[in-house]
């Protein structure tokens, strides 16, 4: 499988609704880091209401973890608002990105993305939870970094 193939097949996976994915895959990354995708999902019913998706990348062996995007969706409204939160081993939760008008897609569906792809953002320590919420709704979905 070449480079472009599987560019295409982890863009795939991200634009999948979240609630199909699954629950870690690595991404193949440049010499010396390891990038993973670590997706949740929460509440009942079909799909993710909501669900998050958080890009990570570390250096082999390091216990930091760099924070590239997070994407939050969710399933069953056509508008909201969302943020996302972060929470350091033994610490409170703090905001990692503000408020954010979520996107429609077409349908009863929306989505809220946060930073950029590469190894950019906040670095956190392993064991980290960073949530996606979404005003009015009092489910969180969360990921922790491993």
């Amino acid at each position: 499988m070449n480079r472009g193939t599987i560019t295409a097949v982890a863009l795939a996976a991200v634009l999948v609704p979240v609630a199909a994915a699954p629950a870690v895959s690595a991404v193949p990354a440049a010499a010396g880091y390891v990038d993973t995708r670590v997706r949740g999902c929460a509440g009942e019913g079909p799909g993710c209401r909501p669900g998050v998706v958080v890009h990570h990348w570390h250096k082999h062996g390091a216990s930091a973890r760099g924070v590239g995007w997070v994407y939050a969706s969710r399933e069953g409204v056509r508008s909201g608002t969302a943020r996302w939160l972060v929470r350091k081993p033994g610490g409170s939760w703090k905001a990692g990105g503000g408020w954010k008008r979520a996107r429609g897609t077409g349908g009863s569906f929306v989505e809220a993305t946060w930073g950029k792809d590469g190894h950019t953002g906040p670095k956190y320590p392993r064991g980290t939870r960073i949530c996606a919420e979404f005003k009015g709704l009092s489910t969180k979905a969360c990921v922790t970094l491993k």
